[in-house]
């Protein structure tokens, strides 16, 4: 059995092709198709976060608003960048917005990718100390939010406060008991998997990673995860870890489908995500659902995870993409056994 969920960027453009013109489209279109994916039974709604771009950003006001118009639904990031994270505000909006969907925020944390500026993580205020990197300051961030996450007090208390106070060190509210547990670390590489098991994350594997062995990308991927639960275990966390993985998959099942489809990229590719970063991007799949069942079962990542997110097209309308999801867990999962 499997979690599935969709995973969007939440793109807009004023394009006369695009459903989704404007940031106001986005957002409300987002919801909309969190709605829809939870009365089809999907398990997950995913929002990717990009800054300086035409797609969502700020995460917290949306999935508040997810929280509130939905009941059962997971709902989530993939990811946020913490490089231009303020971990102590952070952790108030993710409480809030947990305790808002009564405790069924899935929380995906990063260092983040290229950007749509250079270093655009300084106009946020924000600099690595001397000696350290981008990437050192986005895993400092993180582990400052997982130490706040306890809910223990830190904070020394105002002997003469506006308001009492309760007894000892005060902690940063609203505190929401259990987030700790999921919160999720988007690696791209085996050693930051490893180090996200280390420190109880679970771990998200999206549909790129650094190229560190030449393999085909979704064996890279399994290895990836069996390092991630290896490491897991020697940490002796009590719980049993999840793991996501995102792809992109259309059933064939009408004329819609088909014409999207025609074209897509069905081999992995090779490319920089920055000048020293060799990387690999998975495929995509697009094909009549019984090809597509075929094709799938030979995913050795898929396998090995818990939980699939499929990134869906967001401009073309809440109505497609509706439709792509349910595509999938009616003509595929039951079939693979993921439902």
């Amino acid at each position: 059995m499997k979690k599935i969920g969709f995973l969007s960027f939440g793109h807009w453009s004023p394009s006369p092709h695009s459903e989704t013109r404007s940031a106001s489209d986005a957002l409300l279109q987002s919801i909309d198709l969190a709605v829809a994916a939870e009365a089809l039974g999907a398990d997950g709604a995913y929002f990717r976060v990009h800054h300086f771009a035409r797609q969502l950003a700020s995460p917290f006001p949306l999935l508040s608003a997810v929280g509130a118009k939905t009941s059962r639904i997971e709902i989530g990031t993939a990811v946020i960048d913490m490089r231009y994270e303020n971990p102590m505000y952070m952790a108030e909006d993710a409480g809030a917005a947990d305790i808002i969907a009564n405790g069924r925020l899935q929380l995906g944390i990063s260092r983040g990718s290229p950007e749509q500026v250079i270093d655009g993580w300084r106009y946020f205020g924000y600099q690595p100390p001397d000696g350290s990197t981008e990437a050192d300051m986005a895993r400092r961030h993180a582990e400052v939010l997982l130490d706040v996450l306890r809910g223990e007090g830190f904070a020394q208390p105002n002997p003469r406060p506006m308001f009492p106070n309760p007894p000892g060190l005060l902690r940063i509210e609203p505190h929401s008991e259990g987030l700790r547990e999921r919160i999720w670390w988007g690696a791209s590489s085996n050693a930051t998997a490893v180090w996200a098991a280390k420190l109880g994350m679970n771990l998200q594997s999206s549909t790129l990673k650094d190229d560190e062995t030449g393999l085909p990308f979704h064996v890279q991927q399994a290895d990836q995860i069996r390092a991630f639960r290896e490491a897991w275990k020697v940490a002796g966390h009590e719980r049993e870890p999840r793991v996501s993985v995102s792809r992109s998959i259309f059933a064939l099942v009408d004329d819609r489908d088909r014409a999207f489809g025609r074209g897509g990229q069905d081999e992995d590719k090779i490319g920089f995500i920055d000048e020293k970063t060799r990387a690999i991007f998975g495929r995509s799949y697009a094909a009549e659902p019984d090809v597509l069942v075929d094709q799938l079962a030979k995913d050795e990542a898929i396998a090995e995870a818990d939980t699939l997110l499929l990134t869906v097209p967001n401009q073309l309308g809440v109505e497609y993409n509706a439709h792509v999801i349910e595509a999938i867990l009616t003509h595929i999962a039951p079939a693979l056994g993921w439902r």
